[in-house]
């Protein structure tokens, strides 16, 4: 991996989890209202797997998806003052934590219902294909959404119709509070690609530069095959499915022992290791990170609520 992309990662991962971390402080001061739901620990999919997307390529979230957003090149001020409830925020304080989305820089949205990412990527995708783009649309899911019809119907969709689509699944191994081993037989996700054809990867999702890889190849398969592909990254979230979870169905040592492989850490030491980087280049990344999410919440804070007279506008049907 050479130097830029991969100080690039760290940079994408630091900003996520700091991002993540002040957003979890102040939703517990009250300054954020709605609930949020963080994925810290899983920062290396998001890297990954949004570093490894062109430009003109779409990318449809979950409600677990500050770090994707922040990762496809959302403004972190803008997503700030969003969750925040104020005017300035990148869908004007109307949409809040779980739907955050700038057409722009190709982040199509995400929403609080479970697994239609995957079919909205395969329109997204149609139009790819239809305008004869050399582009692809990519939705991010959990293991969770594995077991909706919503999945299996666009899975097949896809596959007939040969849509452009990576169905990329963030396995963090919890639907909510049910391990994955008490929701399928087989738990071998990448499985589920078989009876559609479809080619189908497995990748150590916090290792940052293995997604980013797996991604890219998958990408150019994709798009010279005009074929999807299901990518499923194997994680962990170390915070809890929302803030009012008491993590009462997993031990402490189950998140003791993913923490020692924080995707964050690991990628540090790697490029320590390799002497890709040096301590004061990544002392630096990790400043400018800092400094970044503090304007981002000053920024947030000092913005305008947005008006109650406004409330009709952006509505497209009453």
């Amino acid at each position: 991996m050479d130097k830029q992309t991969a100080l690039l990662l760290l940079e994408k991962m630091m900003l996520s989890r700091k991002f993540e971390e002040s957003v979890q402080y102040y939703f517990s001061l009250g300054m954020i209202h709605g609930t949020t739901h963080l994925g810290i620990g899983e920062e290396a999919t998001a890297a990954g797997t949004c570093l490894a997307l062109h430009p003109g390529d779409d990318m449809f979230a979950t409600h677990r998806g500050h770090s994707a957003a922040i990762c496809k090149g959302v403004d972190v001020r803008r997503m700030m003052a969003e969750i925040f409830g104020r005017e300035t925020g990148v869908c004007r304080g109307r949409g809040g934590s779980m739907h955050i989305a700038d057409r722009d820089v190709g982040a199509l949205g995400s929403n609080g219902i479970v697994g239609p990412s995957v079919a909205l990527a395969c329109g997204a995708a149609f139009a790819h294909k239809y305008r004869g783009e050399e582009a692809v649309s990519a939705a991010f899911f959990g293991d969770g959404a594995t077991n909706e019809g919503i999945f299996h119907e666009s899975m097949n969709l896809a596959s007939v119709w040969g849509l452009p689509v990576l169905f990329v699944c963030t396995n963090n191994l919890y639907g909510m509070s049910t391990h994955i081993s008490r929701a399928m037989k087989n738990t071998e996700i990448a499985d589920r690609a078989k009876p559609y054809l479809m080619k189908s990867f497995t990748v150590d999702g916090n290792d940052a530069e293995a997604v980013f890889d797996t991604v890219t190849e998958a990408r150019d398969y994709a798009v010279s095959s005009c074929e999807p592909v299901l990518i499923v990254e194997n994680t962990y979230r170390i915070s809890g499915h929302s803030k009012s979870d008491g993590n009462q169905y997993r031990t402490k040592e189950e998140i003791q022992r993913w923490k020692q492989r924080d995707p964050v850490r690991l990628h540090r030491e790697k490029l320590l290791a390799r002497g890709i980087a040096t301590e004061e280049e990544i002392s630096l990344v990790d400043r400018q990170t800092t400094e970044e999410i503090e304007k981002a919440v000053r920024f947030a804070i000092e913005s305008p609520y947005p008006k109650v007279e406004d409330i009709y506008e952006d509505v497209y049907a009453e």
